[in-house]
């Protein structure tokens, strides 16, 4: 039988509009996260950006999707940026108010519509100069030496496609069992690592170019604490749960069993030594911050209904695509139900970490 194609990650987005299943409406966990580093990014800022000099900061938020969120995080970074601009003239320094270019990423079929038309009355003022710039933040989006101030939060475990290797049947890393890194063969978490090295290499890389010297890069994200296995974890629990629906429904006809073989997420959750390895190799950025941090919903057991609406938005997109629109609705109404059925068991699951990691590039 023929090697089948990863799964593509080509140009889905999460799911746009102010509908009931919409990433506006269903993004509160990613927002605790935000929040949870507001005060930690405020003081880094105030602590590590030099003076530029500049009457315009440029800063750029990559893998912004829709909503408040990224709002939320550009009016972080412009009101510390304008206080330490406050504190620079009261010394003297300087006594011109600056401009703010703001850049919005993500992928082309993104729902920039929605986003620019949710965008706060200050940018329609112009104190703010806001546009959006599609494409893959794997790759170079901006001119060199362009950028002051980048930032990505709740992105950089989504890679650009699935490993080859995990749907090769020819291969020992063939993912057959699973749609997604469970960490329990070590063939397919190889697969997933050398892809994930590859790909957060190429991310750092762009930035070195896109930033100026002395520019910053604050992220966001999830990992695996050293020694943890996803399977062990929640959302590894939940992508299991998921794979046993997809396999019924595949018995009952609703869709065919080598579809369903051929699926993998296009997901890795590194762990934590992994991530640092990475950060460190590009060597143009020093790692002012590296350190886990607590989000507020660590310690609450999740709804049903709270995690069915998190995956059902996320996951619509690369399930569809691959399944086709006959499917989608079906396997998440499935999985829905399926968690009533086998709630999660939080106190049984490992955590996850999330991580907040400050660069800032070396003067060339």
């Amino acid at each position: 039988m023929a090697n089948r194609m990863p799964t593509s990650i080509h140009s889905y987005p999460m799911i746009g509009g102010d509908g009931p299943h919409s990433y506006i409406r269903n993004s509160s966990y990613q927002k605790a996260a935000i929040e949870s580093v507001r005060t930690k990014t405020r003081e880094a800022i105030l602590a590590k950006t030099p003076n530029f000099d500049l009457n315009i900061y440029k800063i750029a938020d990559f893998g912004c999707s829709v909503g408040s969120n990224t709002l939320d995080v550009v009016q972080n970074i412009i009101e510390t940026l304008k206080l330490k601009r406050q504190q620079e003239e009261n010394k003297g320094d300087n006594n011109e108010h600056p401009e703010f270019h703001v850049f919005f990423n993500d992928k082309p079929d993104n729902d920039f519509n929605t986003l620019f038309k949710t965008l706060p009355q200050y940018y329609l003022d112009r104190e703010v100069f806001a546009c959006g710039v599609p494409g893959s933040f794997y790759h170079q989006l901006f001119s060199r030496n362009s950028l002051h101030i980048g930032h990505t939060s709740n992105t950089l475990h989504w890679l650009s496609t699935t490993p080859e290797d995990v749907c090769n049947q020819n291969s020992q890393a063939w993912n057959k069992n699973s749609i997604h890194c469970t960490n329990l063969v070590n063939e397919v978490t190889q697969a997933y690592k050398k892809l994930f090295e590859k790909e957060i290499g190429a991310f750092i890389e762009a930035r070195t170019q896109e930033l100026v010297s002395g520019g910053l890069m604050i992220i966001l994200g999830w990992c695996l604490p050293d020694g943890v296995k996803m399977i062990r974890t929640w959302k590894g629990v939940v992508f299991d749960m998921i794979e046993d629906c997809l396999i019924h429904m595949a018995k009952s006809g609703i869709t065919s069993v080598e579809k369903v073989e051929s699926f993998n997420l296009p997901i890795y959750f590194p762990q934590f030594n992994e991530l640092k390895e990475v950060m460190e190799k590009n060597g143009c950025f020093t790692i002012e911050i590296m350190e886990e941090v607590k989000h507020p919903m660590e310690d609450m057991p999740l709804s049903n209904d709270f995690i069915a609406s998190i995956f059902r938005t996320t996951m619509h997109g690369v399930i569809e695509e691959h399944f086709g629109d006959g499917v989608v609705d079906e396997l998440l109404d499935r999985f829905a139900k399926e968690l009533t059925k086998h709630p999660i068991d939080f106190k049984d699951c490992q955590k996850d970490m999330q991580y907040f990691i400050f660069l800032k590039r070396k003067t060339d």
